[in-house]
């Protein structure tokens, strides 16, 4: 024991004299690593500061293909929109005058049939009013006898005054009334008159059991037939006439301002100043034309709507009475209205999509880019937008919607008349060529094997 004691203890001596003499400085393991790292940033920074600028390399702006219209300002007549229903401008409820059985009914007097003017339509019995004419005629003729005969006795009444007054010597005396028989003689003459106006009453009587209109026209409705006893004021039908439809179209004031309308008083149709209205409803499969013309307005506005009510008239809307129609503008029909307004001297006309809601249009400059142009409008229409200022002639307005319209933006332009820009389109715009929503062009990558199964 004693000696293993011995032999261990110079071993571990040696092996502590060698760890001190291998191991580094502490300022050297702490210092150095810092140094390095220290070097390194430096290094980086100046590497950072004094490295040269990369070439200019800018991918060229995407020019967006669009298409334009080229804008003449020209004379435009505006035309004004409306609508309403075909109504005759004369209509007549028949009633009788006079009392009787009805003995005869025309073959025209039905629903829809047309007449002529002064055709008889029905006929009350007639039997009782000519026999009251005659009894007339005669109270007029002894009337007349009575009168005359009164006329000899006034006349035979003053000569025997004269030769009285001759006799006794006492001329130049003038008569008395009584003496010339005046009373009696005009009561003759009252007799007279009245025995006229009963024969004028039964002449008229007569006449107005035959029922006649003084115009060509249609019947609208029949309440009465044939053998039935009718009074006075009974409702026979009623009919309208034929010569002037009318149809009533209503107005805004903005609608107004456009047009050039005749005063409220009745205007002739064939006027020619007053404003053309062209009318167009469907009849069964197709649509159909009519021309009239405002005649009047109503003279006031509709306390409900606002509105004004224009008259608008169209002559033989049947064409019954010389004019050539190729179908008749039946009363009663919801018509389309489109009536001539005023002249516009110097406008341009876009489609009403291209004004946008700031009241701006986009357009092509002369240098391809785009440009925002504020324009002042003098009407607007749901398809038309009439420009008076803020374009030129000659511009190029942009019709191709623009989802980011940026003033500036470099435009392909699409012109209508140039085949080699819708040749470069149609290559653009070939099966194996897409356009980004960028506007640029990119190349599908397929094979033709995919081509043809997608084209199949």
């Amino acid at each position: 024991m004693p000696y293993q004691h011995q032999d261990a203890s110079p071993t571990a001596s040696a092996t502590s004299d060698s760890d001190q003499i291998s191991k580094p400085p502490l300022w050297r393991r702490v210092l150095l690593p810092v140094i390095i790292l220290l070097l390194a940033v430096a290094v980086a920074v100046v590497m950072v500061v004094f490295r040269p600028d990369p070439p200019a390399n800018d991918p060229p702006p995407i020019a967006q293909l669009v298409e334009t219209m080229t804008v003449t300002a020209e004379p435009v007549r505006y035309t004004i929109n409306s609508q309403g229903t075909v109504r005759p401008r004369t209509e007549t409820t028949l009633v009788s005058e006079v009392t009787g059985k009805i003995v005869r009914l025309s073959d025209n007097f039905v629903v829809g049939g047309f007449f002529n003017a002064g055709e008889e339509l029905l006929r009350i019995d007639q039997s009782d009013y000519q026999a009251a004419l005659i009894s007339a005629e005669a109270n007029l003729a002894s009337a007349e006898a009575t009168l005359a005969e009164e006329q000899a006795r006034s006349k035979q009444a003053l000569r025997d005054w004269d030769n009285l007054n001759l006799v006794t010597g006492r001329q130049g005396r003038e008569p008395s009334a009584l003496v010339l028989r005046k009373p009696q003689l005009a009561q003759a003459e009252a007799s007279v008159r009245a025995a006229e106006a009963a024969l004028m009453q039964a002449r008229r009587d007569l006449e107005r059991t035959s029922i006649s209109l003084p115009y060509a026209g249609i019947v609208r409705s029949r309440s009465a037939d044939i053998g039935q006893f009718v009074s006075i004021g009974t409702s026979l039908g009623a009919a309208f006439a034929i010569d002037v439809a009318e149809i009533r179209l209503p107005l805004t004031d903005e609608q107004q301002s456009f047009l050039q309308l005749p005063d409220s008083g009745v205007q002739s149709t064939s006027d020619q100043s007053a404003p053309a209205v062209r009318l167009s409803a469907r009849v069964g499969s197709r649509m159909r034309h009519w021309e009239g013309r405002i005649v009047r307005t109503e003279g006031q506005v509709d306390e409900a709507t606002r509105m004004i009510y224009a008259i608008a008239a169209v002559t033989d809307p049947y064409g019954r009475l010389g004019t050539e129609r190729s179908a008749p503008l039946t009363v009663g029909t919801f018509v389309q209205a489109e009536i001539d307004g005023i002249m516009a001297e110097k406008v341009i006309a876009l489609p009403r999509a291209l004004l946008r809601e700031d009241g701006t249009v986009l357009i092509a400059g002369a240098d391809n880019e785009l440009a925002i142009r504020k324009v002042e409008v003098d009407r607007a229409t749901a398809e038309t937008a009439f420009i008076r200022s803020g374009l030129n002639d000659g511009d190029r307005v942009i019709t191709t919607a623009v989802t980011t319209p940026i003033p500036g933006t470099p435009l392909r332009l699409l012109d209508g008349n140039d085949d080699e820009a819708l040749l470069e389109v149609e290559n653009l715009a070939g099966p194996e060529t897409l356009i980004n929503d960028a506007g640029q062009s990119e190349t599908a990558d397929t094979d033709a094997d995919a081509g043809q199964e997608q084209t199949s």
